[in-house]
């Protein structure tokens, strides 16, 4: 164990998971590490809620995050009820249910503002930090795994920390992170990043030995799921986003190898990057938020030089090809904290082309990414509207229907908006392209219709569009087009019957 925990001194705090649970107390505010869902807690988070079943305290904590973290953190504490407070972003169905019942108060952030919050003080004092590692360095200093999110933050501003050393993950990952923070305001200086590849912080988290209350051994790994082999829906909207990609180089807005590329978490996403494995484009780059399979597959090809995001969110067989050949891999990845690789300044300077998924798209262009229905959270913004809003080109790609048609993705208007049609440029479905740059909503209405909606649903669209078009700038009746939502609500279904 000293080659994971070569701090002498820190050797007399190992300890059990349950005793570093006993730690916390009811109505404390706890910060983990851990990335959609890669490199969070996982033996400290399991214990404290066998503990609250056992005791039947009906203790309750605060958890924040860097973004979705696995089952044995979400998942574990919202079934034992120990979840007061929420943000800013989460994927796992019992947290999520919780929240859509009101149980859990839950603060649907963008990602690159949290470690500013903690910073300045806007969601309180943290009171513990609970950081996963691969390693503490004779310094003491703390060697993060499979992810960065918000770690850093957490750490410098929480009271106390505890450490979860999981030796499931490689060592060979030191290294990998480079770890900047930004001053304060009036302070901050610029972030000195002008390409993906460039290195400007440490490899590993400073902090204080007072701070360091506990440390735990783990061996359970990150819970990313696989990812389902790509569709012909997801194919297609990868084709056509290749074509548009194309057609940017050709005309001139874009160079040969592009710009560098941001993608979104999910399996769609993680589809549609990976259609570029076969495109003709190469010496490509990424400056993302996640590294998922399809970033593997590009590096394996030959088309990415770099790839720089906050975490490692990888299938099984994905970590296996990652182990496997992590020499490579580490060559060609960097892992930054959040507030880095979601920051809009440098996002904005390198000219990043985003591409995040939507729930549903209306007319006009907003999109709606995070409630289903207006009423039931989803996931959350994540980090969508860090790249849309800064993006050079901004991208959102969804299937044209879901639940096997019944519903059209694109409707008169979004049941709820993230991302207003002054942000997004660029809609891709199955169905085609619709580029909105420099249109008028009239303009916007009629490209969408016509290029993304599928056939079951694009004369119930421009019957819609055509009542309203020529009363005024954009016109709405709300009665129409919230019937749209309420008419699945009813019958399961948005055709005409």
């Amino acid at each position: 164990m000293t080659e994971r925990i070569q701090k002498k001194e820190y050797l007399n705090k190992i300890m059990t998971a349950m005793e570093a649970a006993s730690l916390i107390k009811d109505g404390m505010t706890i910060a983990t590490s851990g990335f959609t869902p890669a490199g969070y807690p996982k033996e400290v988070p399991k214990a404290l809620a066998e503990r609250i079943k056992r005791e039947g305290t009906g203790l309750k904590i605060n958890l924040f995050t860097g973004a979705s973290v696995g089952d044995e953190l979400d998942g574990e504490l919202a079934r034992a009820g120990a979840i007061k407070r929420r943000l800013p972003y989460q994927t796992q169905k019992d947290c999520r249910d919780k929240i859509n019942c009101g149980e859990i108060d839950y603060i649907d952030m963008h990602l690159s503002h949290v470690s500013d919050f903690v910073r300045y003080g806007f969601l309180g004092k943290v009171d513990i930090a609970i950081i996963e590692a691969i390693a503490i360095t004779e310094e003491g200093y703390i060697i993060p795994s499979t992810s960065l999110g918000n770690t850093p933050a957490f750490v410098e501003n929480a009271e106390a920390v505890i450490i979860e050393v999981n030796t499931r993950h490689p060592k060979e990952l030191q290294g990998m992170h480079d770890i900047y923070q930004p001053l304060k305001p009036p302070n901050r200086k610029p972030i000195p990043i002008i390409s993906p590849k460039d290195r400007i912080g440490d490899t590993f988290i400073k902090v204080k030995p007072d701070k360091v209350k506990a440390i735990v051994l783990s061996d359970i790994p990150d819970s990313v799921k696989s990812f389902p082999s790509i569709d012909e829906t997801s194919q297609q909207m990868a084709d056509n986003l290749i074509g548009f990609l194309e057609n940017e180089v050709k005309k001139g807005r874009l160079p040969e190898n592009l710009l560098p590329l941001q993608s979104g978490v999910g399996s769609v996403a993680n589809a549609v990057l990976g259609g570029l494995v076969k495109s003709k484009f190469c010496n490509l780059s990424i400056y993302s938020e996640v590294i998922q399979d399809s970033v593997l597959d590009l590096i394996d090809s030959g088309k990415v030089n770099i790839a720089s995001g906050s975490s490692l969110t990888l299938s099984p067989k994905g970590m296996e090809r990652f182990c496997n050949n992590i020499k490579e891999y580490k060559s060609k990845i960097i892992l930054r904290p959040q507030e880095i690789s979601n920051s809009p300044e440098v996002i904005r300077r390198l000219g990043v082309i985003s591409m995040n998924t939507a729930i549903e798209v209306d007319i006009y262009g907003n999109v709606n990414s995070t409630n289903i229905m207006g009423t039931k959270m989803m996931n959350g913004i994540g980090g969508s509207g860090d790249f849309t809003r800064n993006a050079f080109i901004s991208i959102f790609t969804t299937p044209s229907t879901a639940k096997a048609g019944s519903i059209s993705s694109i409707v008169p208007l979004v049941s709820h908006c993230d991302h207003t049609e002054h942000d997004v440029q660029i809609i891709i479905t199955e169905q085609g392209v619709a580029d909105l740059r420099g249109l008028s909503p009239k303009e916007k209405a009629k490209a969408i219709i016509d290029n993304c909606v599928h056939s079951s649903y694009k004369d119930m669209l421009r019957e819609y569009f055509n009542k309203q078009m020529n009363k005024c700038h954009i016109s709405h009746r709300l009665d129409e087009a919230l019937s749209w939502h309420y008419k699945f609500l009813q019958t399961g279904t948005m055709k005409n019957s």
